[in-house]
């Protein structure tokens, strides 16, 4: 299986030491879980994830590690939220180690205009 090279775009931050920082927009409430593009412009482009949960008690937040992690290929325990807990836009870090195990193609599909 051909490992698809690591996409270089405005919503994925990645540190010098192999760790990665996306960022991402919800909109908690939806109908359904799913990847709805990018949103924002330039430099301040989000990723857009629709989640079924609603935004009480940290379902949101829990379901969007799970739903970024499914897409990823990792586990949720791999991804934590570095900032945003109470908000909309949120910054969800990726330790060095769990993004040697990326799988990139679906983010990349996501990603497409």
């Amino acid at each position: 299986m051909a490992v698809s090279p690591r996409p270089e775009h405005p919503c994925l931050r990645y540190a010098e030491h192999g760790e990665l920082t996306v960022q991402v927009l919800v909109v908690p409430g939806s109908s359904r879980t799913t990847i709805e593009g990018l949103h924002g412009q330039g430099d301040q482009q989000a990723l857009r994830i629709r989640l079924q949960a609603p935004p009480v008690n940290g379902q949101a937040n829990a379901a969007l590690l799970r739903a970024l992690a499914e897409i990823l290929g990792l586990h949720a325990r791999d991804l934590h939220i570095q900032r945003g807990h109470g908000s909309r836009l949120k910054q969800v870090h990726i330790p060095a180690a769990a993004v040697a195990r990326i799988d990139w193609s679906p983010l990349q599909r996501a990603l497409q205009p």
